[in-house]
């Protein structure tokens, strides 16, 4: 599926929006011939199949990704048409049973230089090693893989999406500054929660926690029933502060809250959550993002949404401050040492040189109520407290 947005207002955002429903040949009928003289952005993503949920109050929007990519061409544009420069997003969407590298080809071969890869898992470092996305600029806004950003990681491919070093640094620093530093883990069965436990022993060594003891929840309980006796007993075990949750696909984390043997925290991918954005977050002119991205897209803005806006930006930033429309400029600029992203975190957020990860703060937030941002006062860094996040310059693993 592929479609072009160009100047839109937000009434036409919330219309493209809405569109991803419809037909290929309709979205083909609609869509407006590439301007030679804009500056082109390309969004990939692949439909996915989602396994079964325990429960359907949180059925993820088809639009999720793209709805942020196409306020951040709003923005744009909007800044542009001072400038005189237009910007244009082309979205391709890949089957399930489709190649992600064959739609990078030919968007390479169409002249695309610049695209958001929202995509899961290692496939952005993949495509970043194809030799057709060597002169492309790559933003990844949808893997949160550690790998990325170490072994797997490429000269050509940045990351607007946070990874799980840095999700859980983040939540380990407001652990450690309320002092829960003893933590029970609770492990699921899939691979990217064994990837997000990784993570989170690799924050409790760096900031002082303890992971007293590690479990597994096997697909054998059926949490939707069986929680209110089993969870008790199963929570059993060693003294500890807080429960730290691996399950980032939602198998059984909610059931854990409430139904603890002791009375207790849950944290990590349910309870209170580390992540880059949050519906609750209205701390330094966020409240007006929150309220644009709802009018255009009629939700509220997802950790993806805020990735692939933050990516999309990240252009139109360069755009502004260089005056170029040319991408070899634009990504020069990018990846030097001048560029910041005003981005409503309240610092401006930038790209680290070791390993292309865009540094920015990290909201803690529970359902309903943002508990607290880090990195935390009190968490020192020579260059960025940023750069207590995630992996640092001394300890990174990419060689690019």
């Amino acid at each position: 599926m592929r479609f072009n947005l160009w100047l839109p207002s937000l009434m036409q955002i919330s219309l493209l929006a809405g569109g991803l429903c419809a037909s290929p040949a309709a979205l083909s009928q609609e869509a407006a011939p590439a301007d030679p003289s804009a500056i082109r952005i390309a969004y990939l993503t692949q439909e996915v199949e989602h396994p079964p949920a325990l429960s359907n109050l949180d059925e993820p929007p088809a639009d999720e990704g793209l709805a942020g990519a196409t306020l951040a061409l709003a923005d744009n544009n909007s800044t542009g048409r001072f400038l005189k420069q237009r910007f244009e997003l082309e979205a391709v969407t890949v089957p399930i049973d489709g190649d992600p590298a064959q739609a990078l080809r030919e968007l390479a071969a169409a002249g695309h230089r610049l695209v958001v890869l929202d995509l899961p898992g290692e496939t952005p470092g993949a495509l970043a090693r194809l030799p057709e996305a060597a002169n492309l600029l790559l933003f990844n806004a949808g893997s949160t893989d550690d790998s990325l950003r170490n072994a797997l990681c490429a000269p050509n491919l940045l990351h607007t999406a946070p990874d799980r070093a840095m999700l859980a640094d983040g939540l380990a620093q407001y652990l450690a500054v309320k002092r829960w530093t003893k933590w029970l883990l609770i492990v699921g069965t899939r691979p990217e929660d064994r990837l997000y436990a990784a993570a989170v022993k690799r924050a409790a060594k760096r900031f002082g926690a303890e992971v007293v003891e590690e479990k597994t929840w096997s697909e054998d309980h059926d949490a939707r029933r069986t929680a209110q006796a089993e969870m008790p007993v199963f929570t059993q075990g060693k003294r500890h502060d807080v429960v730290i949750v691996a399950d980032e696909i939602g198998d059984f984390g909610d059931y854990v809250m409430y139904r603890t043997w002791e009375p207790r925290p849950v944290a990590g991918t349910q309870g209170l959550v580390p992540t880059n954005w949050h519906r609750t977050h209205e701390a330094w002119g966020s409240a007006q993002l929150q309220s644009r991205f709802k009018a255009a897209a009629q939700r509220t803005m997802l950790p993806r949404d805020y990735a692939a806006w933050a990516a999309v930006r990240a252009v139109g930033e360069a755009a502004t401050r260089t005056g170029s429309t040319a991408a070899a400029t634009l990504t020069a600029y990018i990846r030097g040492p001048d560029f910041a992203l005003a981005a409503f975190k309240g610092v401006p957020l930038s790209f680290r040189s070791w390993d292309g990860q865009l540094r920015q703060p990290v909201l803690v937030a529970a359902d309903r109520s943002l508990v607290s941002v880090s990195p935390q006062d009190g968490f020192l860094h020579p260059k960025t407290e940023l750069d207590t996040l995630g992996h640092d310059q001394p300890e990174t693993g990419c060689r690019r």
